[in-house]
């Protein structure tokens, strides 16, 4: 009777090794798929997207883009001002006295002068930092879907970890009662010594699976809280085939190019290429000019005051330039690259998720087959050794091999839900 934590027969002279009937474990419908209450597992509290929204806000890497988007929106505004630097205040003094002259010619001089864009210098230079502001907005997206990975990765490890405490307590009180049961027989005469060893032995071993499982669930619970900035279960089974009949698998190109990691890379190619135009625009030092007055005396002079206009335009050099644009053209080639290598890298998960897909659809059919048979093969032997014609040690295994089989037809369940959300993540569907 499969799902049965306890079951009685009227069973006539006992024979070698029967007793009273019990079952050795769980079943499927026990404890298979729904264990909302048993083990102390607990149902999703939040939705996904509530999930990967509480774990963005409390991101640090968001802060740090943030930041980053800012400064490049400040540089941007900043290269809209009339002159590409600060004033420049030089003032000079000149007395006779110093040498011992002592005639009396003093002079002093200043000058505040201000440096000049060059043709086009400054629109590249505000073309290069808005080109870098929408890089990093791209930046947030990849950031934003790196949290969504791990906000799945996360829950999924918490839902197989309450599931296996589930099915673990489960199995703890089925090996109670056998315990129970045999411990009885025994006083009667109808059980031995090597079977009362037996029970004693699978008992121990199913507590400590349940304190295992018992350990991961306290660790993945706490990896989550961390993650989320508060407590909860976030809700990945509620996702199947239907929801994943609203990606676009179907259309990898379009997934591709509307990828935030492909986007990011291309924006940085956009901010290399502008940097090289700035480069190019940037063909010698900024010229500057100013305006200068002397104040002027000497021995038996009136004093003498002048006002004059100063312009210095440092020439070109290639001592300067080379190296500017050998850099600017060295940002350009790595941008380039490594946006055919985003591609390349989102190719290639679109194909693993496609794949994953379509082995968590096997894997799925598989355990749920492999349960069923396994659960059954164990009733059976159970049946069989209570009329004594299989030992104990052989029904206890059997039972084991269908709580294992339990365990990975949960572990395929949830990673069938985690696979369909993957997808929705990798085509851009957050949820």
């Amino acid at each position: 009777m499969p799902g049965g934590l306890l079951r009685r027969h009227d069973v006539g002279k006992p024979g070698r090794g029967a007793m009273p009937a019990m079952i050795l474990g769980v079943g499927i419908l026990g404890v298979g798929l729904v264990v909302g209450t048993a083990g102390g597992a607990r149902a999703a509290d939040l939705s996904f997207h509530e999930a990967v929204s509480a774990a963005w806000a409390v991101d640090p890497t968001r802060a740090e883009l943030t930041t980053n988007r800012q400064s490049a929106d400040a540089r941007a505004d900043a290269a809209k001002s009339w002159f590409p630097g600060g004033p420049v205040v030089s003032a000079q003094y000149f007395d006779d006295h110093f040498i011992g002259t002592n005639i009396g010619y003093t002079t002093y001089q200043g000058t505040v002068s201000v440096p000049l864009w060059l043709p086009g210098q400054g629109t590249a230079t505000r073309r290069v930092a808005q080109a870098e502001s929408a890089s990093v907005q791209e930046k947030l997206n990849v950031a934003h879907m790196a949290v969504a990975v791990r906000v799945l990765e996360a829950a999924s490890a918490q839902v197989i970890a309450q599931r296996r405490l589930a099915v673990a307590l489960s199995l703890v009180q089925a090996m109670q009662r056998v315990g129970t049961a045999i411990d009885r027989a025994g006083r009667a005469g109808e059980s031995t010594a090597a079977d009362q060893q037996a029970a004693a032995a699978e008992l121990a071993a199913a507590r400590t699976e349940a304190g295992l499982a018992r350990e991961q669930v306290e660790t993945s619970g706490a990896a989550l809280a961390v993650l989320l900035g508060r407590p909860g279960l976030p809700d990945i089974l509620s996702y199947d085939a239907r929801f994943l009949a609203r990606t676009r698998l179907d259309t990898p190109q379009v997934v591709e190019d509307n990828d935030p990691r492909v986007r990011a890379a291309h924006r940085d190619v956009v901010a290399a290429q502008e940097a090289v135009r700035l480069a190019r625009a940037s063909f010698m030092p900024n010229p500057e000019v100013g305006v200068g007055a002397i104040h002027e005396g000497s021995y038996g002079s009136p004093w003498d005051n002048r006002v004059g206009v100063q312009i210095s335009v440092p020439l070109p050099s290639e001592a300067r330039n080379v190296p500017m644009m050998a850099e600017a053209r060295n940002r350009l080639a790595a941008a380039g690259s490594q946006e055919v290598q985003a591609r390349r890298m989102v190719r290639v998960e679109l194909a693993q998720v496609r794949a994953r897909l379509d082995a968590a659809r096997t894997t799925l059919e598989s355990a749920r087959t492999s349960a069923a048979a396994l659960n059954r093969r164990a009733d059976e032997l159970e049946q069989s050794w209570q009329v004594g014609e299989t030992a104990l040690i052989e029904a206890l295994r059997a039972r084991l091999g269908a709580y294992n089989a339990i365990l990975a037809l949960n572990s395929a369940e949830i990673g069938w839900h985690a696979a369909i959300l993957r997808a929705a993540i990798a085509t851009g569907m957050t949820p």
